[in-house]
């Protein structure tokens, strides 16, 4: 059984490879060889794999069939590496790296050319490495073409050659693949190689690498800086503790005194522990050296702002200094000013919304100073117009009067109830209506209604008063609800569309309906002309006690 599972398992990665269903590596590397040297090609570098687990195969030209890993074939794969112990001509092409790791598949491939080493085997000028020596100091040179699977393989004797010379002397350090250069000098630069014989399997093979060496000056030595402060100021507190940090840059080699100083003195001496300087931290870079010194005021005082606390690194210095923090009033004011439009929004809103009852209540508290008529030579407060049917006479004659005169005092002309006989009906009609302050049109839904109003001379003249000849003020009611006024006279329909109408939702039999203090009567009293008089009858209704007041606008 487990035999036939490998097998099963090994038909399917071949033909998962066959199919070139793999992940496949970009873009081929390219590899160059000098004919009769060793040379060999790492799997794991070029596809980077990093799991535990996996099968490792090479492939030459597309063939099916894997590379070799008898240790006794000139080419064969060792753990991740493809081994040439000898390069060829014929060897130049590519090859191919698979490797399968859990149910995914890899591959890689890899271009060989082989050369032919050039005229006098010094230095090879299509195949060397550039490296770069700096003068004035120790450098090395790095012989990477010694292979790295020594431990089949005789013990290396590199050998170190420039132009054609071998290197010998006391400059000179020879420490297995790496060559040391002491004290570098422009003379160094020029062609090294290496070589060196080896052997593996019991066969001997000769290696050798060239090296184009460059020896480069030293770099400008990097001179202090003070990276911060930089002569700044800071804001903090009274009272509050301050913690600021020194940091230099300087070069590796150097090493400068740091320390915090007011007026050339350290602040360790000065101020008795209450301001102190810490602990230097270092953290060293390439070719520069970060130093870090922390000042702490662990209380700062009055007389701390405006001093000049000065971190010195050797010849060069820099302070900051503490003042008292910039007070910034956008916020208040940003926030003052959204309360203040918030509650004018919520003022508009409940003026929008209770401004009757805003109105008749300011007219209530200031009645001292509303009390007293104006002097208009006016007698009545309202002019009463209605039709002669059966409930626009009852809601005038008995509830008009009841609220409107009885619980609020107005003074109200009602035809039929206050006009006296033997007079003109014309001459008392316009006496009267010019000496009253508002015009009370009662409406009821109904042609007959309609007509009865169009047609009636007390209309005539109380609406041409009204709206030629005083400007009055006009207060229509509508006893129930009138969806169309195209069948009303043109005045009405004007004053409707002007002024607007109340509408009557009461019952004339509830005596709820008798209350001054109902949405429909707050709206008639908003209507009214401002004055004050108090009834000296009680009302009929016990909940309309203490209602009125006050009277209308």
């Amino acid at each position: 059984m487990k035999s036939t599972l490998c097998l099963s398992i090994v038909l399917t990665l071949f033909r998962l490879v066959k199919s070139e269903n793999c992940t496949v590596q970009d873009d081929a590397r390219q590899e160059k060889v000098i004919v009769g040297q060793p040379f060999w090609i790492d799997c794991n570098e070029i596809l980077g794999v990093n799991q535990k687990t996996y099968n490792l195969s090479w492939y030459r030209n597309g063939s099916e069939e894997p590379i070799t890993k008898k240790t006794d074939s000139r080419i064969h794969q060792r753990d991740d590496k493809l081994l040439f112990l000898s390069a060829n001509f014929p060897d130049s092409g590519s090859y191919t790296c698979v490797v399968w790791a859990s149910t995914r598949c890899y591959k890689s491939v890899v271009r060989v050319a082989v050369f032919n080493n050039s005229d006098g085997q010094c230095f090879n000028d299509e195949l060397f490495d550039k490296q770069k020596i700096l003068i004035g100091s120790n450098s090395k040179l790095v012989c990477h073409s010694m292979p790295s699977f020594k431990d089949d393989m005789s013990a290396l004797s590199i050998r170190w050659y420039k132009e054609c010379k071998q290197l010998d002397g006391e400059r000179f350090v020879f420490l297995d693949k790496d060559f040391i250069i002491n004290n570098v000098n422009s003379n160094d630069s020029g062609k090294y190689q290496c070589k060196a014989t080896y052997t593996y399997e019991g066969n001997k093979y000769n290696i050798s690498g060239s090296i184009l060496a460059l020896a480069i000056g030293s770099p400008v030595k990097k001179g202090t800086e003070i990276l911060y402060p930089r002569n700044n100021t800071i804001e903090a507190e009274l009272g509050s503790s301050v913690f600021v940090e020194c940091n230099v840059s300087d070069s590796t080699d150097s090493l400068t005194a740091i320390s915090w100083k007011v007026n050339k003195i350290l602040v360790n001496d000065l101020f008795d522990g209450r301001i102190q300087e810490g602990y230097d931290k270092y953290f060293p870079a390439e070719e520069e050296l970060l130093t870090v010194v922390p000042l702490n005021i662990t209380v700062l005082k009055q007389e701390d702002y405006g001093e000049r606390f000065v971190c010195h690194a050797g010849k060069v210095a820099a302070y900051i200094s503490v003042q008292p923090p910039t007070r910034h009033y956008t916020g208040y004011l940003a926030g003052g000013l959204a309360a203040l439009v918030f509650i004018t929004a919520v003022l508009v809103l409940i003026c929008m919304l209770f401004k009757i009852d805003i109105i008749l209540w300011y007219r209530k508290s200031c009645h001292l100073f509303l009390g007293k008529k104006v002097a208009d030579g006016k007698i009545y407060d309202a002019y009463v117009l209605y039709p002669k049917t059966h409930n626009p006479d009852r809601f005038v004659l008995k509830v008009l009067p009841e609220v409107l005169e009885k619980q609020c005092g107005y003074t109200l002309f009602i035809f039929g109830r206050d006009d006296l006989p033997g007079k003109a009906l014309v001459t008392v009609i316009d006496e009267t209506i010019k000496q009253s302050r508002r015009l009370i049109i009662i409406l009821e839904s109904g042609s007959p209604s309609y007509k009865l109003l169009e047609e009636d001379p007390e209309q005539q003249i109380a609406l041409y008063n009204a709206l030629v000849h005083d400007g009055m003020k006009v207060i229509l009611i509508e006893m129930d609800k009138i969806k169309d006024y195209s069948d009303m006279p043109e005045s009405i329909q004007y004053i409707k569309q002007k002024h607007g109408a109340i509408r009557w939702k009461g019952d004339l039999t509830e005596s709820q309906s008798y209350s001054a203090s109902t949405r429909f009567w707050k709206k008639v009293r908003y209507q009214m002309p401002p004055g004050h008089q108090i009834s000296t009858e009680l009302p009929l209704v016990e909940t309309s006690l203490n209602t009125c007041q006050t009277v209308g606008r």
